[in-house]
């Protein structure tokens, strides 16, 4: 059974840092295309980053230069460093393997003073 949990959302100030895991069981991160999206209130659910099981990786344009997505194959676990969050960053944040289309039950980001 695949399951994929999400950790460190949280309270942080414009300008902070935050950095989220995914914790993958069930399937292995290295071999598949793992991705990080959003969903802010009122509001679609986006994309916001990509790592390919090449990884390659990729980004919405509203994140560049400020978020990275990363792994670390020992851990199975898919990684989005964050820097120079906005109060338009604050959403909760899901992961989520493309070929089988599995999600995570997300993590809430809230970015205020």
């Amino acid at each position: 059974q695949v399951q994929l949990v999400e950790s460190g959302g949280g309270l942080v100030q414009p300008g902070g840092s935050l950095t989220l895991s995914c914790a993958a069981s069930g399937l292995i991160v290295s071999i598949n295309d793992m991705g990080w999206f959003r969903q802010a209130p009122g509001k679609e659910r986006e994309l916001v980053a990509v790592i390919t099981r090449r990884g390659y990786t990729n980004y919405a344009d509203s994140v560049k230069g400020r978020f990275t997505i990363s792994r670390d194959n020992a851990k199975n676990t898919v990684y989005l460093q964050m820097t120079s969050l906005k109060s338009e960053d604050t959403a909760v944040y899901y992961c989520h393997e493309d070929r089988g289309n599995y999600w995570g039950k997300g993590t809430l980001v809230t970015v205020s003073s």
